[in-house]
């Protein structure tokens, strides 16, 4: 039996908890210190104290700033997000948010409530509707930042709507350039992106060379009275810089999904309460995807989708064993793992080895299961964080 602890509702539709689609062989406890695995939303794990028994934090959504994931590394314990579950959800808001504000939609359908109770209010809309007249978007250049599972949805859509839509993304995968519309002009550098933009909308992660990245130099090269758009991450944009560029008019707009202190006071601003994702949709195949990586990972070995380790997959175990070792990106590493598997006569029938930073991972099928004596010596090399022994299939 495989205990799975569960922080939060990660579905509100066919799986509240997530446990059902795992199937037999698992079953959810309360003592975080039993779990072998932990499913979690939107809690902060990263006070928690994590049992000696826990092999995987499986996240339901892509962002894990509440996971420790460099200390779950050093610790053996396999960190997924689930990168494109939510895609559509946040895509389709995007693309809606900046067709809605560039017809000053909100502000038109404020006047209304605020007037509805006068007793000539059509004549008074008929005679107001030019204080709302807006741009269309047709014809004119966005920008997009990130072109991975949500920026190259956005990319496609705005490209099918007419717009001359640019895109900078150095760290595109091939998977998404497949997915690209080829009428997305791909450029090098932000400079390029920016210029003369109407619309910039950003979808990268928050990371050491992506934080305040739309700052005062990006945003000058924009097209005087544009849109910015935020639904990746808060501290991707500097504040103060768009604070700047919204009251001397560079920015007619901006569009985030992060209610900060700073952006609650900047004018001509608006803000949803981190809201991209929450769709009955996104949440269910979000929790799929998070409880598939999870199922995977303890009972093949496989990884895919991990933020702390590199994707492996063997398949099932048709052998008479398979041990994981997670442990440190190091030379001779192999060599040590091969020489205590040959002490133990142990034949190696396949074996896959993958790195990624400064953590590797490496699976071995064996002829005969192994000993504990041979698990011991394993474990024993400076470097091995962790040996897991998985049950052929």
């Amino acid at each position: 039996m495989r205990y799975v602890k569960v922080l939060d509702n990660i579905s509100t539709t066919i799986t509240k908890d997530g446990i059902a689609e795992l199937g037999e062989g698992y079953q959810r406890c309360d003592e975080l210190g039993q779990a072998d695995a932990l499913l979690v939303r939107a809690s902060d794990t990263r006070a928690l104290e994590l049992g000696p028994s826990l092999r995987c934090v499986a996240r339901s959504g892509a962002g894990v700033n509440n996971i420790d994931v460099e200390g779950c590394a050093r610790r053996g314990i396999v960190v997924f997000n689930s990168p494109g579950g939510n895609s559509n959800a946040v895509k389709e808001l995007v693309v809606g948010m900046i067709l809605t504000n560039s017809r000053q939609t909100l502000a038109g359908m404020r006047w209304v409530r605020e007037h509805g109770g006068e007793p000539d209010i059509v004549r008074l809309a008929e005679a107001s509707k030019k204080d709302f007249v807006g741009r269309e978007a047709l014809g004119r250049k966005a920008g997009v930042v990130g072109l991975g599972a949500v920026g190259s949805k956005v990319a496609n859509a705005l490209v099918q709507l007419g717009l001359d839509v640019y895109g900078y993304d150095p760290y595109l995968s091939v998977e998404h350039a497949w997915q690209l519309d080829r009428a997305v002009k791909r450029v090098d550098s932000m400079d390029r992106l920016c210029e003369g933009a109407d619309y910039v909308t950003l979808h990268v992660p928050s990371k050491e060379d992506t934080v305040r990245m739309m700052g005062e130099r990006a945003l000058s090269l924009m097209a005087e009275g544009g849109m910015l758009v935020n639904y990746a991450r808060a501290d991707i944009v500097d504040e103060d810089a768009v604070d700047a560029a919204l009251r001397g008019g560079r920015l007619a707009r901006f569009v985030c999904d992060f209610a900060t202190p700073k952006t609650c006071q900047m004018p001509n601003t608006l803000i949803t309460p981190h809201m991209g994702a929450c769709t009955g949709e996104a949440e269910e195949s979000c929790a799929a995807m998070a409880v598939r990586e999870m199922k995977d990972y303890l009972e093949q070995g496989t990884i895919r989708n991990s933020v702390n380790y590199p994707s492996c997959d063997m398949g099932p175990c048709r052998t008479g064993g398979r041990i994981a070792a997670l442990h440190a990106n190091v030379p001779n590493m192999i060599g040590q793992i091969t020489a205590a598997l040959a002490a133990s006569r142990a034949n190696i029938q396949r074996m896959s080895n993958e790195a990624a930073g400064a953590h590797a991972y490496t699976l071995v099928d064996t002829d005969e299961p192994l000993g504990e004596e041979t698990r011991s010596r394993l474990r024993g090399i400076p470097g091995v964080y962790r040996i897991r022994v998985i049950r052929p299939s």
